[in-house]
């Protein structure tokens, strides 16, 4: 009698698709996402461009000795990268707060199930949100003319340079930030503590040698400090900085690193755990 033998069991090796290609896929979706929703992009520019005019032309008279326009106009001009790292902290937040959105919808969890690196969430929504803040703060440098901006294309490419990296760090430290919460209202309270203090002690309002002691401290110690004075030194060549443009440089692309380090070491932690 023949013995039935079951036929050899077929393994179906699934491939990693890498992480270059994942990544991508989250950073359009954060692109396209952005740009269909019509109110957030009015939004982000309009209120930023608000405050610059409301802010400048109140504080005027109080910041420079003088009067009349000139007085404005100078204090305009100061208060400009502020209203430019303004508008990039806004879509850096907003960005990030769609994170939280995705894990509430099943979005993040589908993406966390699939054959693919922690790392690409982090690639891919950095970078999404990055470039978004970047292409809303390059936009907002139409408005440069105005205040005594020279528009050449030696202090353009260096304004976007800057752009982009004062965006790439605050959106991995709005990443850190949201990837452990699960509500919206935890992280608006998180942003009015640590996000908008950081951008109200970069120099942004007030200059760095006005300040008191104590608060002088504090604004050397801010990285976001070394970034607004860069995107000044690119926008005003002969201003006058606190430190050179290599050093706020460098510090700026310190403080991406740390940041960006920082997401990937809170997405991947957990996987290190071992197996119970």
């Amino acid at each position: 009698m023949a013995t039935l033998t079951a036929p050899p069991r077929q393994t179906v090796a699934i491939s990693s698709p890498g992480i270059l290609v994942p990544s991508y896929s989250l950073w359009l979706r954060e692109i396209v996402r952005f740009y269909r929703q019509k109110a957030r992009v009015v939004g982000v520019i309009a209120s930023p461009l608000l405050f610059w005019i409301v802010l400048g032309s109140g504080f005027a008279h109080s910041f420079s000795s003088g009067s009349g326009s000139s007085s404005s106009t100078h204090y305009l001009a100061y208060f400009y990268p502020g209203a430019v790292v303004m508008i990039v902290l806004f879509t850096a937040i907003f960005s990030m707060m769609s994170l939280i959105t995705d894990r509430n919808e099943g979005f993040l969890l589908s993406v966390l199930a699939a054959p693919v690196s922690r790392s690409t969430i982090v690639l891919g929504k950095v970078l999404g949100g990055a470039t978004l803040a970047t292409i809303q703060g390059v936009i907002f440098l139409v408005f440069g003319p105005m205040v005594g901006v020279q528009i050449t294309p030696e202090s353009i490419g260096l304004s976007v340079l800057v752009i982009a990296m004062i965006s790439f760090e605050l959106t991995a430290l709005g990443f850190a930030i949201a990837w452990p919460m699960d509500s919206t209202q935890a992280f608006h309270a998180i942003v009015n503590l640590l996000l908008i203090p950081l951008w109200l002690l970069s120099g942004s309002l007030f200059p760095l040698s006005g300040a008191s002691g104590w608060l002088r401290f504090c604004m050397l110690c801010n990285p976001l400090t070394y970034g607004v004075e860069a995107l000044r030194s690119a926008l005003y060549p002969g201003g006058s900085s606190v430190f050179s443009l290599p050093v706020n440089l460098a510090v700026t692309v310190v403080f991406c690193l740390v940041t960006f380090a920082a997401s990937w070491a809170i997405v991947n932690r957990r996987t290190n755990r071992p197996a119970a």
